[in-house]
């Protein structure tokens, strides 16, 4: 779990899944239908009063965002939790800047008072402000709407069911050898209506679902324990993620199994138990030059936090420098083209993925979502932008990176689901690993550190295997391996191909002051790098 994670999950507790002003429901209203006619009503005056007002442009985002989480240890329920929050964030542009003000009164009364109060702030803004807002135009799109293709939704399923599930991935993973367990389900649906003075109302019905566990397994004489977390990834699916069978299983050395569009919980609990304990009796890593063979259930984060947040264009421009910073990628790099990578390193940006936590129709400035290049053949070429950005860049058009965790929190940049490309030659993990001499297989994601220009870092994993002469050996522990973003992926010497390509997140992604959180995916194949160095994680503490 990543450290802001952890920190939304057990710092904050329960109340930090609760969304600005969320109340908690009983769980069937997780299924009442949103009241889209309303809601268009209401939008509808928005509209009207900001044009009356002078504004220039107006949008408006009428949410209602519903949560539930379960939470289980052992044979114990710990906590169950479902929650609604409902409201109207508004946004316009009054003499070239920005007004926002937001309301839970949906009424006509509720609305019109909050458009009146973000004209007034954005009146007060244009009296400092040094240039105007230019915003990019979008298409007028009428009436649309977009869902997660889901074929069933997770909030249906009676908590009994979902309790029964998480219980049983517990007593599976302590028949297996683990002493302690903790698993959790964690669902989302966002049901979004957004319309503007471009001529867009826009409905869309968002589902996002994850099941992480930690397996701890002790030696109870020495007192010295260990743990495995799930290696599935958060995924934007219904409850088919965990209800069918497992499509595209991947097995993977060490009894690793991969999930792609599925998940068995249990299966990947008795494989974590036992692993636990492998841990327990694996030596500690030699520290020194590595060639490493990363598992997507690893390299996700490498790539969440040394590509996609250094590429978002609020960071590169320094108007962004909350968790961890801002960036290294200045966009003199890009006019000179900066070699990020080998040949063989394409990302793209994709807000279109399916299956992904990213996946949506439409962002939330109303721009049509689409897929565009980050770095091409190893060169950078583009950043993640808005409308009010993209200019900077000489484009014309949004590609769609806005978002807000709340209809009480104004939009801004967020992360696309960013990618590595597969290899475009045949290469199964297998081959790849036959030709390295000395080198580490790691799996899942572990602890991390990155600097505040998201240049220098060191990431650690799961589960860790030698490599001796192409063939996989002991598990061995407490490794890190530390890289240079350019560097590494100067390093990256093969990519598996588009059949081993599979999708790993973050659900609880955090950026901003005040912080909001967002869900993004990362995809890849399993990728070969050469020559890293690998620090001894244990010594390092002492």
């Amino acid at each position: 779990m990543l450290r802001r994670e952890f920190l939304t999950l057990s710092g904050l507790g329960m109340a930090g899944l609760l969304l600005p002003n969320a109340h908690v429901i009983a769980a069937e209203q997780l299924l009442e239908p949103n009241d889209v006619r309303r809601n268009k009503r209401l939008a509808d005056a928005v509209l009207t009063e900001g044009k009356r007002l002078g504004a220039s442009y107006c949008d408006v985002r009428i949410g209602r965002y519903l949560n539930q989480a379960i939470m289980t240890r052992e044979a114990t329920v710990q906590n169950v939790t479902n929650s609604e929050s409902t409201g109207a964030g508004i946004r316009v542009i009054v003499d070239g800047a920005w007004g926002f003000s937001a309301t839970n009164a949906l009424t006509a009364a509720g609305v019109l008072a909050a458009v009146q109060r973000a004209v007034a702030i954005a009146k007060a803004n244009a009296k400092t402000q040094t240039a105007p807002v230019q915003l990019a135009s979008t298409p007028a799109l009428g009436e649309v709407s977009w869902r997660t293709p889901i074929q069933k939704n997770a909030m249906a399923v009676p908590v009994k069911d979902k309790v029964e599930l998480l219980l049983g991935v517990n007593t599976a993973a302590m028949a297996a050898g683990a002493n302690f367990i903790n698993s959790q389900l964690f669902l989302v649906n966002e049901q979004k209506y957004f319309a503007s003075s471009d001529g867009s109302w826009i409905d869309q019905d968002i589902h996002r679902i994850w099941l992480p566990f930690t397996a701890t397994a002790i030696d109870k004489s020495s007192g010295k324990f260990r743990t495995r977390n799930g290696l599935s990834a958060p995924m934007g699916m219904g409850w088919e993620f965990l209800n069918g069978d497992p499509a595209g299983k991947y097995h993977l050395p060490g009894g690793i199994i991969g999930y792609e569009h599925a998940y068995d919980p249990v299966e990947d609990a008795i494989a974590a138990a036992k692993q636990a304990r492998e841990k327990l009796k694996a030596p500690s890593v030699k520290p020194g030059k590595y060639d490493l063979v990363l598992d997507p259930s690893n390299l996700f984060l490498t790539i969440h936090e040394n590509v996609g947040h250094p590429l978002e264009l609020d960071r590169v421009l320094g108007y962004e420098a909350n968790y961890a910073g801002t960036s290294f990628a200045t966009l003199d790099k890009r006019d000179a083209g900066f070699r990020w990578g080998s040949e063989i390193v394409n990302f793209t940006a994709d807000k279109t993925e399916p299956y992904s936590l990213g996946a949506v129709g439409y962002d939330d400035e109303g721009v049509k979502t689409r897929r565009w290049d980050l770095i091409k053949d190893g060169i950078l070429v583009n950043y993640q932008a808005t409308r009010d950005q993209v200019h900077i860049l000489g484009e014309t058009a949004s590609q769609g990176c806005s978002y807000a965790d709340s209809w009480s929190s104004v939009q801004f940049q967020r992360m696309a689901n960013v990618s590595l490309a597969p290899g475009k030659k045949p290469l199964t993990p297998a081959q790849m690993t036959k030709d390295v001499e000395d080198g580490l297989y790691i799996f899942g994601r572990g602890s991390y550190s990155i600097d505040q220009q998201r240049y220098n870092a060191q990431f650690g994993g799961q589960l860790y295997y030698r490599i001796r002469k192409g063939e996989i050996a002991e598990m061995v522990e407490d490794a890190a391996y530390q890289i240079r973003t350019p560097e590494f992926w100067n390093a990256c010497t093969a990519i598996c191909d588009a059949k081993d390509f599979r999708l790993g997140g973050s659900f609880f992604d955090g950026k901003g002051q005040p912080g909001q959180v967002s869900a993004v995916s990362h995809g890849s194949s399993t990728t070969r790098f050469n020559g890293i160095n690998i620090i001894n994680t244990a010594r390092n503490l002492g």
